[in-house]
């Protein structure tokens, strides 16, 4: 067993008291929310955390009476989940929040009694739960449905270069293989059926990133993608760096890496499913079973253009993809 003291001060965990609503918990109990986020930065300066805590907030809870979060991150590039969930199990908490397929793997592997909401990109895919309607299991929550847009991924970066002829297509460590595969088979579809020649990199460490490009510039490719995995999010801008540096149009699948300076970024709005996160929450906490709760797709998707990169290099732009931008980054 891993002293709690201890291992808080190792993995960079963080308790921050945040009250809440708790009509269904026994007189005198706080209920517990366990949050587990993918990032080498402080909790509290995560957009997508400040909605889902302003989201409960706005269904009737007052932080520090009546709920308590506890957060905890792992700032390792690989997503190792294992002992920040388990110090969560162990105190208890009520609910689980996670961030991610992989990291809802592994909170199911973990815990097959404690309410898991996840908000993550392909829960039936990766067999995380039977279906949308009926999830079963502990687990519920939003699923992003990431192997679904990436089609449109593509599409848009075709758009932004229409005379685009070859991509690559970065991979981070393999957490989960299914999900891997997931992601890496309908990317390389999506290039092919629009005439793209497709090759797949992958990367094992930070260390490897500049690898990666420098084999995309050898290869000739005329842009490159990051495929979804925390691994960017946490490197955002490492990968943004190096992108510039190669002069390749870096098409990100987090919003991080756009904000970095990659060209654009097309995906899920984070913040408005971590929002809609919190409605599960409180129906859980009010006596809701997982099992009984259908997961929701994400309905708001971001597109993200940094004009300021597309100068850099050397790239116009078009009027009518300016105009459907959800932002533009000067």
């Amino acid at each position: 067993m891993i002293d709690r003291r201890a291992f808080l001060a190792g993995t960079g965990a963080v308790l921050l008291a945040a009250p809440l609503a708790a009509e269904a918990q026994p007189a005198g109990k706080v209920p517990r929310i366990g949050i587990l986020i993918p990032t080498a930065a402080p909790p509290a300066s995560q957009p997508w955390l400040d909605a889902f805590r302003e989201a409960l907030r706005g269904l009737g809870y007052v932080e520090g009476q009546t709920v308590l979060f506890e957060v905890r991150w792992s700032p390792a590039e690989k997503g190792r989940y294992e002992e920040p969930l388990l110090s969560l199990i162990r105190l208890p908490v009520d609910v689980i929040v996670v961030p991610s397929t992989s990291a809802a793997i592994v909170a199911r592997r973990a815990t097959t009694t404690i309410p898991i909401v996840a908000c993550a990109g392909s829960l039936v895919e990766s067999g995380v739960v039977a279906s949308l309607a009926r999830p079963g299991g502990n687990v519920t929550g939003l699923s992003a449905q990431s192997v679904e847009f990436s089609a449109k991924r593509v599409e848009l970066l075709k758009e932004v270069l229409p005379s685009l002829s070859r991509v690559a297509a970065i991979q981070g460590p393999a957490t989960e293989n299914l999900q891997a595969f997931l992601f890496e088979k309908q990317a390389e579809m999506s290039a092919r059926a629009v005439g793209l020649q497709y090759q797949l990199l992958r990367v094992k460490r930070p260390e490897d990133l500049d690898g990666a490009f420098r084999t995309a510039t050898r290869s000739r490719v005329g842009a490159v993608i990051t495929l979804p995995h925390p691994f960017f999010a946490l490197h955002a801008a490492r990968v943004a760096e190096l992108a510039l540096t190669y002069r390749l149009p870096l098409e990100s699948s987090y919003r991080e890496e756009v904000d970095a300076g990659a060209l654009i970024y097309y995906g899920v709005s984070r913040s408005d499913m971590w929002r809609r996160a919190a409605t599960y929450v409180d129906k859980i906490l009010k006596g809701s079973k997982p099992a009984e709760l259908p997961v929701e797709q994400a309905t708001k998707f971001e597109f993200v253009i940094n004009l300021k990169t597309a100068k850099a290099l050397g790239l116009t732009i078009p009027p009518s993809l300016l105009g459907r931008a959800d932002e533009i980054i000067q």
